[in-house]
């Protein structure tokens, strides 16, 4: 029995020995196979999902909600058309103002889009307003229909963090939210349209513990200048944030008179080349595409057109 005991111990660990090898072989298969570009395109394009979030360059607007077709106008609109031609041409990040109403009236049934802020002591919702849930609930419904689309959000919020939480629960945005960890890689969008958490939102107030669902814009992100008087003006430079974050915004857009956003160049600020030419420098500043291509007036130029052109370059050419 001692003689056998070695024996026997040797027959099991040679048997044993070819059991862990499969396994690991079938990690690095399932691993590979990961890594294999899915059937179905990303945001439009098959490229795009094995691509990191912060790779990818979204087309943007401006204000999104501060259309004509919203019933806002000039000074205080950025666009003709609202969020369904925005949605079916292509733009899939939306810049957004949230305030009351009223002022002093703070209610989460008050929460509404509007362009301006609080400082002449009244709402700037009194030049025009759009019902925030529904105008949310309007995008939720559009990526109901469109799951393989990874939308962004940026905030600029006068509304308390609990109220505008409240509008995101009601409009049914809040549960597709994806949660970043600060200085750790993006997920791509492949991984976050299989996890369900195809809504990235930023916004410009600060950070909130309460709410990581809400990305502190200035420490996850940066954002070049906006509202140049010429586009000879415009560059790559940093104006606010962290420009050692991956994320950033290029922001591309005219300022008129009084320092208004200029309708009657929006052709020009919006130019497909240029706005390639103006990506292309920005990648070559830092090193990456920029992740958003902001504009007003988006209906004339072509900024998807541009997007989808810088979004095709696998590197900078």
């Amino acid at each position: 029995m001692r003689g056998g005991l070695p024996a026997l111990m040797m027959t099991f660990i040679f048997m044993c020995s070819g059991c862990v090898t499969p396994t690991v072989d079938t990690l690095s298969m399932n691993q590979s196979q990961e890594q294999e570009p899915p059937s179905e395109p990303c945001n439009g394009l098959l490229i795009l999902c094995l691509r990191t979030y912060d790779d990818v360059t979204f087309p943007e607007t401006h204000n999104a909600f501060s259309t004509h077709q919203d019933g806002i106008y000039y000074p205080a609109s950025n666009h003709q058309t609202g969020l369904d031609a925005q949605w079916n041409a292509g733009m899939r990040a939306f810049m957004i103002d949230t305030h009351y109403e009223t002022l002093g009236d703070e209610q989460v049934e008050t929460v509404r889009l509007c362009h301006g802020d609080d400082d002449r002591g009244f709402s700037p919702c009194t030049y025009g307003n759009v019902n925030s849930v529904d105008w949310l609930t309007d995008l939720n419904n559009k990526m109901d229909q469109n799951p393989r689309d990874v939308v962004t959000l940026l905030v600029e919020n006068y509304v308390q963090a609990d109220h505008l939480k409240s509008v995101f629960e009601l409009s049914k945005l809040y549960e597709k939210a994806f949660i970043h960890e600060s200085n750790t890689p993006w997920p791509t969008l492949q991984e976050l349209i299989e996890q369900n958490t195809t809504l990235v939102i930023f916004w410009e107030q600060g950070g909130d513990s309460s709410h990581p669902w809400i990305h502190d814009f200035l420490t996850h992100s940066w954002t070049t200048n906006f509202a140049e008087e010429n586009t000879e003006d415009m560059n790559c430079d940093l104006l606010r944030g962290d420009v050692g974050q991956e994320v950033f915004h290029m922001n591309n857009w005219l300022r008129g008179p009084l320092g208004l956003s200029d309708p009657s160049r929006g052709e020009e600020a919006n130019n497909v080349d240029f706005l390639i030419q103006r990506a292309q420098e920005c990648w070559q500043q830092h090193g990456k595409r920029p992740t958003f291509i902001a504009v007003d007036w988006w209906e004339d130029g072509d900024v998807v057109a541009a997007a989808k052109a810088i979004n095709e370059l696998e590197n900078l050419e």
